[in-house]
């Protein structure tokens, strides 16, 4: 486990914008709770909490990942429209305690969903 710093800076911080993700024409999830995680130098990514996510479209997975500043990553593929989106969301179901905020929260591959911050 390792913990952010200068070196590699995470920050969370609540959207204050409704965020909605949608495959095809199904809507994934939509919220106005969303969390924008920062790290380093990457792109930031909207995390959803389950409770504003249509869970009857996804589909766990067996794909685990492992991040040492976040811990290990379940994931999810979308079934939607006839069509199967494969992996297309991660979520950190138990992470390290330096990010315990996004437990409960869903994240998706922007280029597999669409996610738009709506007015």
């Amino acid at each position: 486990m390792r913990l952010p710093g200068p070196d590699h800076p995470i920050t969370i911080s609540a959207n204050p914008k409704r965020v909605r993700v949608t495959a095809g024409g199904s809507v994934v999830a939509d919220t106005t709770h969303a969390l924008i995680l920062k790290e380093a130098s990457y792109p930031a990514v909207q995390y959803v909490p389950r409770a504003d996510a249509n869970m009857e479209l996804l589909k766990r997975t067996e794909r685990v990942t492992h991040c040492p500043y976040k811990g290990d990553a379940s994931y999810f593929s979308i079934a939607a429209d006839g069509k199967t989106i494969e992996n297309a969301i991660w979520t950190y179901e138990t992470p390290f305690p330096a990010m315990a905020e996004i437990t409960g929260y869903l994240a998706f591959y922007p280029d597999k969903v669409r996610i738009e911050e709506v007015a």
